[in-house]
């Protein structure tokens, strides 16, 4: 069923017309809150800042925010927060047997992962708020007393709560996952931007087909933009949207064999099934660890402008330097593989999937129960991961080949392309499970 069939026969239901509504009041009230700004903000000022080539890490916290943080409204810490604490606690329940044993402890120990969750939300919320307000954007205020700064920082806290509030009222009342709604709005909201920059480059540069480039006496390269240009992008596009939605939906199907057993006078088991192994089991998360990582250095060198520290990074560690361009992007395809190799590890353990085939009497065709079985599911994670690590490298790497090479004011990258394409797939299955279940339940009564 293609997703736009999903969603008119969605909208037919009342009940689920219902959730549709309800998720896009949602959508609107977040895209509300992002344009409303903090009280005692010099937006100008704050503009020159973000529009500089050395934002760093912030145009990332940009990106999850849908533009709030740019802007510095309410809304300002976005969701940033809440991930960043969800991923704390996944790593935390890695290292610590009590955690793990919590996350194991169904429906009771969910609820209290998740408000484990909150409370580090909380806490992040404070301290990223506490910073920027007395730290990063102490310059742009016009009230500098401590009781305003201290008003400030309130309102970002409360904020980032109502933005988690709101995601978690998507994953109850509405469809789809909250959090990957609201980033999904802000970064479809960007898409508008985005159009009206390209078509204001082709107008500058006279509506010519071809791309130009000039360099100045000192250096400096100048580009412009082509329809062809365009066109190709369009076309770049399109096809690494169609191999986002090859890879993330891609599965590798380990047949499974349940042996016969004989409870009493019934046989149980002498079933075949399959353990779905997907090709990309770590996500986007890769991508936004070594973004965050690589950024890292160029925002420090923003705190200290004019410094030799500034003037190294921008040359040699920097988008917009030369060796600097190259040299960023070999470390990010580097990292980017390391971390998905990381990610694969946690997120999948083989052992523990053989130990449980073997204690229900499952086993693997040909292959032994126990540690056989878990090499053989170690080797193929192993190769999944590989076409995982290149997929991803390639998928936020591209991007930034295409704004160096040309002129594109592209407003977003790889990581908003799987972000946004994955959001929508989800949500169709959402929608999918959700129209099974009724029809389910009416054929029962």
């Amino acid at each position: 069923m293609g997703i736009i069939q999903t969603f008119k026969q969605a909208w037919k239901i009342p009940e689920m017309r219902k959730k549709l509504l309800f998720t896009l009041m949602i959508l609107v009230i977040f895209r509300l809150g992002s344009n409303v700004p903090v009280p005692g903000i010099n937006r100008a000022m704050l503009k020159a800042m973000f529009n500089s080539s050395n934002a760093g890490l912030f145009g990332l916290f940009d990106l999850f925010s849908g533009g709030a943080f740019g802007n510095f409204t309410i809304f300002a810490l976005g969701i940033s927060p809440y991930i960043t604490a969800s991923i704390i606690l996944q790593l935390l329940t890695v290292a610590f047997p009590a955690l793990e044993e919590l996350s194991k402890q169904g429906e009771e120990g969910r609820k209290k992962m998740e408000r484990i969750t909150r409370y580090i939300t909380l806490g992040l919320a404070a301290l990223q708020g506490f910073g920027y307000t007395f730290g990063l954007f102490k310059d742009y205020l016009t009230y500098n007393d401590i009781l305003s700064k201290i008003v400030i920082v309130m309102i970002l806290v409360a904020g980032a709560c109502l933005t988690m509030w709101l995601g978690e009222k998507i994953n109850e009342h509405g469809v789809g996952n909250g959090i990957s709604m609201l980033i999904f709005a802000g970064i479809v909201s960007r898409i508008p931007t985005g159009i009206t920059n390209t078509f204001k480059g082709l107008k500058e540069a006279g509506w010519a087909f071809l791309a130009t480039k000039t360099v100045a006496e000192d250096g400096t390269v100048t580009r412009t933009i082509g329809i062809l240009t365009v066109l190709l992008f369009v076309l770049f596009a399109l096809a690494v949207i169609v191999g986002i939605i090859i890879i993330t939906e891609g599965t590798r199907k380990v047949p499974v064999q349940y042996a016969k057993r004989v409870v009493g006078r019934k046989m149980y088991g002498g079933q075949s099934t399959h353990i779905p192994l997907k090709v990309n089991q770590a996500g986007v998360i890769p991508i936004i660890f070594a973004s965050s990582l690589l950024q890292v250095p160029a925002t420090i060198a923003y705190m200290v402008p004019n410094s030799g520290y500034a003037k190294f990074i921008d040359k040699y560690f920097s988008t917009n330097g030369n060796p600097g361009f190259w040299i960023y992007f070999v470390f990010e395809i580097i990292l980017i593989i390391a971390f998905t190799y990381f990610y694969g590890t946690i997120s999948v353990n083989p052992p523990e999937i053989a130990d449980n085939l073997k204690n229900n009497g499952g086993f693997i065709p040909g292959i032994r129960p126990g540690k056989e079985t878990a090499k053989y599911l170690s080797k193929i994670c192993a190769k999944l991961t590989i076409v995982s690590a290149i997929f991803l490298a390639l998928v936020a790497a591209m991007p930034t080949l295409l704004q160096h090479w040309t002129a594109l004011a592209i407003g977003f990258g790889g990581t908003s392309l799987i972000i946004a394409v994955g959001c929508a797939l989800d949500t169709e299955r959402a929608v999918e499970t959700q129209l099974q279940m009724r029809n389910y339940s009416g054929f029962l009564k």
